[in-house]
């Protein structure tokens, strides 16, 4: 079983060490094993605080919180609770992250690998510093965001498209959870069905994502390429292309 330092913990949570102590403190989350003096968290730890972070983005209090788990573990043990904990909060993400030297970054975006860009892609979650490095969530996306601007399209514009996109897809995926939550799921007491759901809702999720922007690529793609040609005609034939 990995061990996490409180920092490494955080991270790997999308949080701050700052709130791992105030989740603590709160008794929202088991104290960490001692070796010394060095506090080592588990995986038990991490996906407990992702669940905690799930369950504060949906509007819940601490002392909410705390008594819901308190709930659960009393009434159902806690390894019905880490089992729903676990497919609750693992990220799904199938990729592994890679950290980068900025030397890196820079051949890749040139001299648009600005202090504010940098700021920006933070902000979108699509780098986190990591000491004099950057760790980046997603390879891919950074190579897509990469093309684009050897193409010509500028990096501030990248992010923005960036960020746009990543909220359309946030809120599709949520329509799709939501269906779901209302005709699957339903009131049924049984949290081994729901952890099965939610384990099978990822590849569904992605497929039908997939699929829509394949879907999508395919008739907008062409229609790009066919109004190109179009103002080369007009251009040619000396006509006003607008």
């Amino acid at each position: 079983m990995a061990e996490y330092r409180i920092d490494e913990l955080a991270r790997a949570a999308g949080t701050t060490a700052r709130n791992v102590r105030v989740y603590q403190d709160r008794e929202l989350l088991p104290a960490p094993r001692r070796s010394g003096r060095t506090a080592l968290y588990s995986d038990a730890h991490l996906v407990r605080l992702r669940l905690i972070r799930n369950m504060l983005e949906r509007g819940y209090a601490f002392a909410q919180i705390k008594e819901m788990l308190d709930a659960w573990q009393a009434g159902r043990g806690l390894g019905d609770l880490l089992g729903l904990e676990q497919v609750v909060g693992r990220s799904w993400a199938q990729e592994a992250p890679r950290v980068l030297a900025a030397d890196e970054l820079h051949a890749a975006f040139g001299g648009q690998f600005t202090g504010s860009n940098v700021d920006r892609a933070a902000e979108l979650g699509l780098l986190e510093r990591h000491g004099a490095d950057f760790l980046v969530p997603s390879p891919q996306l950074l190579t897509a965001g990469a093309e684009l601007v050897r193409l010509g399209v500028p990096l501030g514009e990248v992010l923005e498209l960036a960020g746009q996109l990543q909220g359309d897809i946030d809120h599709v995926a949520g329509l799709l959870v939501r269906v779901v939550r209302e005709h699957v799921l339903g009131t049924a007491d049984d949290l081994d069905r729901d952890a099965d759901v939610a384990q099978r809702l990822r590849p569904l999720v992605t497929s039908a994502l997939n699929a829509a922007a394949a879907r999508s690529a395919d008739r907008v793609i062409p229609q790009l390429l066919g109004d190109r040609i179009v103002d080369l005609f007009d251009r040619d034939a000396g006509r006003d292309p607008s």
